[in-house]
C-alpha cells in the first residue's frame, strides 16, 4: 500500500526518476505484493532499490552504509511508514528539507494525532505503549525522526507534507495534498462486475485485537446474510485461519498478489464490497469511483476484543468507520458467545456513511 501510494503521490507531483528504496519484510505475502509493486513502478520509468535490510544480523549495517549517503544529498525524501523503527532511523541520516509522507492506511490516522499531541510514535494496537527494553534503547532515534517529522516553526526551510486519502487534521505547518487514486484509475479498469459480493479480510486477530472464533463467526454470518462468495485475504492473515474461513463458510479464499484496491479496479470483483473496520473503507470508495460498486462496512462490536487488545482499540475502530465516506455503514454486529446461537446481523438496513451514498459514484472528499 506504501508503494502504491508513493506511485500516486509521484503522478500526482509529477515527479519523475524517482530512487523506490524497499526494504524488504520477512512475511512471504507481503514481499510478492512489493515485487509486484515493484515492477509497475519500474514500468513508470522509477529505479527500485531492493535491500534485504532484515536478511540477518549484518543486514541493517550494510543497508545504512548503502543509503546514509544517497540520503545525506536528496533533497526530497518521500516514507510510507514513520513508524518503522528502520525509517526513524533513517531520517536522522537525512538532510532533506522536504519530506512527504504517504498514506500507510488507516495508521496514517494514528500517526497525526500522535504527532499533533507531541506524543510518541506507537502503533495503536500495541499493547502496553512500546515500553520494553529495545523501545527504550531506540527512543533517542524515535524522538529524532518525531522532530524531523514536525514542521519547523516560523515556517523555516524545511517543510512536511502529508499525501493522504484519510481523515485527518494535521498539525499547523503540514501541507495536506488528497489521494484520489487518479493513477490507479488511469492505470487500470473498469472492471467487470459480477453477481456475487465479496468480502475483505482483515488482520485483527493477527495482531491480537479480536478473537478469532468471533471473527470466524461474523465471517460466516456475513457471507449468509448477503450471499458471499469471495474473500480477500489480507496478506498477514495465517494460513490456518484462511483454512478455517474456507472450511467452514465456503467462500472461495482469493490471496491477491497486489493491493486489493488494484485488484478490484482491475476486476472481476462483485457489485457489492462487504469490510470489517480498514483502510479500504476510505480507499476503495475513490479507486472505484464510477464504477457502480457498493462498499460497506460492518463495525467490531467491543465483545470481540481480546484481553491483549490495546486500550485505544475500540475507539480507534469505531473512528475509521465513522470517518469513512462513500460507504454504506452496517449496524454494529454481535456474536453470541460459543456454544450459542449467533446474533450477529449485518444487514444493508443502516444509514449511509456520507456523500455518495452506498455506491462509489462519488468520494466525498474536498481536494485540498
Amino acid at each position: 500500500m506504501q508503494l502504491l501510494n508513493v506511485l500516486e503521490w509521484a503522478h500526482g507531483a509529477q515527479a519523475a526518476d524517482l530512487t523506490v528504496v524497499v526494504l524488504a519484510p520477512h512475511d512471504p505475502m507481503t514481499r510478492g505484493q512489493l515485487r509486484r509493486m515493484a515492477e509497475l513502478a519500474r514500468e513508470g520509468g522509477h529505479s527500485v532499490r531492493w535491500e534485504e535490510a532484515r536478511g540477518g544480523a549484518g543486514a541493517p549495517l550494510r543497508t545504512i552504509g548503502g543509503l546514509t549517503r544517497r540520503l545525506r544529498r536528496a533533497g526530497r525524501v518521500v516514507i510510507g511508514d514513520p513508524f518503522s523503527r528502520y525509517v526513524q532511523l533513517l531520517l536522522t541520516l537525512t538532510r532533506a528539507r522536504d519530506l512527504v509522507v504517504v498514506d500507510d492506511g488507516t495508521a496514517t490516522m494514528e500517526f497525526i494525532t500522535q504527532l499533533a499531541n507531541g506524543e510518541r510514535l506507537v502503533r495503536w494496537h500495541r499493547h502496553g505503549g512500546g515500553r520494553g527494553p529495545r523501545d527504550l534503547v531506540f527512543a533517542p532515534f524515535a524522538a529524532a525522526a518525531r522532530r524531523r517529522l514536525t514542521p519547523a516553526p516560523g515556517g523555516g526551510r524545511r517543510t512536511v507534507g502529508l499525501f493522504t486519502s484519510m481523515p485527518v487534521e494535521p498539525p499547523p505547518g503540514i501541507r495536506v495534498l488528497s489521494n484520489e487514486f487518479a493513477w490507479t484509475r488511469r492505470r487500470f479498469g473498469p472492471p467487470r462486475l459480477t453477481r456475487g459480493t465479496d468480502i475483505v479480510g482483515t488482520s485483527l486477530v493477527e495482531t491480537g485485537v479480536v478473537d478469532a472464533d468471533r471473527y470466524l463467526e461474523a465471517v460466516r454470518s456475513l457471507a449468509r446474510a448477503h450471499g458471499a462468495t469471495r474473500y480477500f485475504a489480507h496478506r498477514r492473515e495465517s494460513a490456518a485461519k484462511l483454512h478455517r474461513i474456507a472450511a467452514e463458510t465456503g467462500l472461495e479464499v482469493v490471496r491477491p498478489d497486489l493491493p486489493l484496491e488494484l485488484i478490484a479496479r482491475r476486476g472481476p470483483v462483485g457489485r457489492l464490497i462487504l469490510s470489517f473496520p480498514s483502510t479500504v473503507v476510505h480507499t476503495l470508495p475513490l479507486a472505484l469511483a464510477g464504477t457502480g460498486i457498493g462498499v460497506a462496512v460492518c463495525d467490531i462490536d467491543p465483545s470481540w476484543l481480546t484481553g491483549k487488545a490495546s486500550p485505544r482499540a475500540e475507539g480507534f475502530l469505531s473512528g475509521v468507520t465513522g470517518t469513512a465516506r462513500g460507504v454504506r455503514r452496517l449496524p454494529r454486529a454481535t456474536v453470541a458467545p460459543e456454544g450459542r446461537e449467533a446474533a450477529l446481523r449485518c444487514d444493508a438496513s443502516g444509514a449511509s456513511g456520507g456523500p455518495g451514498g452506498f455506491g462509489a459514484g462519488g468520494s466525498g472528499k474536498k481536494r485540498n
